[in-house]
């Protein structure tokens, strides 16, 4: 056996009856999260375990009775259930004719490594904060439906991001939490020793080593980092204990790990990645080891990085300053010190490939190293991809700005994750199951115009109920917990109506994205909540950054307004948001509401995933909704001109959101009815949101256009090369 055989067997859970024991194969395989039929597999085995073990199938499988697993074991339709789903999950890994090989033949051999910060796959996996995961995790899934050769690198964090409490008084409290690592569907890399597979990056004064993780996400393998080792000082074993610490020492050492160690894990599992996909400036120092490695077969800098940039592929998630990673040059140097003479460089030099002014002296910063060393760049969506190219002109000083190398692929949400089960069944009675194959194909999608009103408008109001109960079970969780104030369960939902006009609003509370705008004219809010005849009701969830005090203040003066007896209970939050309240929320609500500050957003995603539910977008014409809006399937929020000052803008875009609920929204949802009481021009609007944005906005096209626009290009400018 080879020295650097690595063994990666699929954990047992537990000891399983004979007849039912792949449950175990397909609890560490994630194709179950987006398989509905696969996820009420485990379900039915103990309902009330499944939602208590957040929907974690090998926590089931190792805490349920055996009674209970002999029991439907030795039921005939949970077995032919079981059998059913076996050979749907042997059939896609099995599966020799995928997307990649029938549209690119040619390429066997090549992959692509795809590098991440953070990746969202299922809240039973809670190492994710938000939209930059999230989309990661969607990449990865649509990355394995097509069948691309693509393996991913990642973290895995064992305290998560954190838990969000409200307090009485509306204020944010955070409090940690730890993952169980075997209770997870993690797969632990051994050696031929049967020892963990480590790999080690050098630090100031000291090695720290990291264990290899391995997720299976259908047919996508995700590394994942683990320095919680004893091999490691106390210190170092932190490194992986957090998303996004503020602390500039560890954050630095993170992206270390990330970058230089990823390069090392393909390294030392023997993949030679052909195209290195860096998902945001995290682990632009991956350029840094793969130059320092030809260096070493005695390349000069400039030959190795011209090498290293035809390979890379670097996407820019942020126009906001707080999200482009930058350190002072003092820190680089004490990181970096023994690493730029290795590559034949002097400090000014090494410095200069990341440095940017600013007026608290020179800063490295993050997305320009990646930009620097990347021959294919792009922003997230059209908008975004304009604002880039303005962001990062004076790295090409002697170009236009229509010229500077960032183009945009615009994100996409993968459908199957994010699609409610009833509303896929009713897509394949009247699309055919040829969407579930192609579904970024427009003509395909055309064909939800012969939907019966009546039989859509059943199942969004399923899909609203379902949202109704879920969050009533929440409350009353809370409630029978003891630890909170009367007033705190109301703050829930409990007085939600399934039939009153429901808004959502659910994402991260950075102040650009203006979570306090509904509140510009707080009397007037009152007003369209408590009209008796059309009822409007707004659901609120969401996460501020522990360090972020002005976001935190947003949340404490929307739960203030929750809190309020004049609202009716018709507002409500959500605490402690994650993937479970969100696929909740984008199902359930009738509008998805979502107010930056123009052009901030550099895509978002939560709206495209709402409108393939039958939900209905009313944004700011910002990231993907500058894109998707036609004028008649959603609505749009003020205008697309910057005004003078924020406090105007915020006072414009305010009255155009409330006149437009009063004018628009809130007659169409409630006039117009059949004798069965569906809304016909809202129905209209409904398909028409669908038909346009369900194809545009799937992963599918996203990875598509990934694909053909970057990873092909990619590939072959280095065999140009060669």
């Amino acid at each position: 056996m080879s020295s650097n055989t690595i063994k990666s067997e699929v954990p047992t859970a537990t000891s399983l009856p004979k007849r039912i024991e792949r449950l175990n194969d397909l609890a560490y395989n994630l194709w179950w999260s987006w398989n509905p039929e696969a996820i009420n597999l485990f379900a039915r085995i103990d309902p009330v375990l499944w939602d208590s073990v957040s929907h974690n199938p090998v926590a089931l499988l190792q805490q349920v009775s055996r009674a209970q697993l002999n029991q439907v074991a030795n039921e005939k339709l949970y077995l032919d259930h079981y059998d059913r789903m076996v050979a749907a999950f042997d059939s896609y890994m099995n599966e020799k004719e995928t997307w990649f090989v029938k549209n690119y033949p040619n390429l066997n051999g090549k992959s692509i490594t795809y590098l991440s910060f953070e990746f969202g796959l299922h809240e039973s996996i809670p190492a994710y904060a938000g939209g930059l995961g999230i989309l990661a995790g969607d990449h990865l899934k649509e990355s394995s439906d097509m069948g691309l050769p693509l393996n991913a690198i990642g973290f895995i964090y064992n305290q998560g991001y954190f838990v969000q409490k409200i307090s009485e008084d509306g204020w944010q409290e955070t409090s940690n939490f730890y993952l169980d690592f075997d209770k997870m569907p993690m797969i632990p890399l051994m050696d031929d020793q049967d020892k963990p597979v480590l790999i080690s990056v050098q630090l100031p004064g000291r090695e720290i080593k990291a264990r290899v993780w391995k997720i299976q996400v259908g047919r996508i393998s995700l590394y994942l980092l683990d320095t919680n080792i004893p091999e490691n000082s106390s210190f170092d074993q932190q490194l992986t204990a957090k998303l996004y610490t503020s602390d500039l020492e560890t954050r630095i050492s993170q992206e270390i790990l990330l970058g230089i160690g990823g390069v090392r894990v393909m390294r030392r599992l023997e993949i030679d990645p052909t195209v290195w996909h860096m998902n945001e400036g995290h682990a632009a120092f991956l350029s840094v080891e793969r130059i320092a490695e030809l260096v070493r077969e005695g390349k000069t800098f400039s030959e190795a990085a011209e090498i290293v940039r035809k390979g890379n592929v670097f996407t820019t998630h942020t126009p906001v300053p707080a999200g482009n990673d930058k350190f002072p040059v003092w820190l680089v140097e004490k990181y970096f010190s023994q690493i730029w003479p290795e590559l034949g460089l002097t400090r000014e030099q090494f410095i200069d490939l990341a440095k940017e002014a600013s007026p608290y002296g020179d800063q490295f910063t993050m997305p320009i190293l990646a930009l620097r060393l990347s021959d294919h760049c792009n922003g997230v969506s059209e908008l975004h991809g304009m604002v880039s190219r303005k962001m990062w002109h004076f790295l090409w000083p002697d170009r236009k700005e229509e010229d500077v190398p960032i183009t945009h692929i615009t994100n996409g949400v993968h459908t199957f994750s994010w699609l409610s089960r009833r509303m896929g069944i009713l897509f394949d009675q009247y699309l055919g199951t040829e969407w579930r194959e192609n579904p970024d194909n427009p003509e395909i999608w055309e064909k939800v115009y012969s939907i019966p009103d009546a039989e859509f408008w059943a199942v969004k109001r399923h899909q609203k109920r379902k949202l109704m109960r879920f969050i009533n079970d929440k409350a009353r969780q809370q409630w029978l917990s003891g630890s909170v104030h009367p007033v705190q369960s109301a703050a829930s939902g409990v007085f939600m109506d399934a039939d009153a006009l429901t808004i959502g609003f659910a994402r991260r509370f950075p102040t650009y994205k203006r979570g306090y705008l509904l509140l510009h004219d707080y009397e007037r809010l009152l007003r369209i909540l408590n009209n008796v005849d059309a009822p409007v009701q707004i659901l609120f969830s969401g996460k501020a950054h522990p360090a972020d005090e002005p976001g935190k203040l947003i949340v404490q003066q929307l739960y203030r307004a929750i809190k309020d007896h004049r609202t009716g209970g018709r507002l409500a939050f959500l605490e402690n948001y994650d993937m479970d309240i969100a696929r909740h929320l984008v199902q359930g609500v009738d509008i998805w509401l979502n107010t930056p500050r123009r052009p901030n957003e550099a895509s978002g995603t939560s709206g495209m995933k709402a409108a393939m539910n039958g939900g209905l977008n009313f944004s700011i014409l910002d990231g993907w909704w500058h894109e998707g809006y036609n004028g008649k399937n959603g609505w749009a929020i003020g205008g697309t001109e910057a005004l003078e000052s924020v406090e105007r803008q915020d006072e414009f875009d305010a009255l155009s959101l409330y006149e437009t609920l009063e004018d628009q929204i809130v007659p169409l949802y409630y006039s117009n009815r059949s004798v069965a009481g569906v809304p016909a021009g809202w129905m209209a609007r409904v398909k028409d949101a669908i038909r346009t944005l369900s194809p545009q906005f799937s992963t599918r096209r996203m990875v598509s256009d990934y694909v053909r626009d970057m990873y092909i290009p990619a590939i072959e400018s280095q065999q140009k090369k060669s």
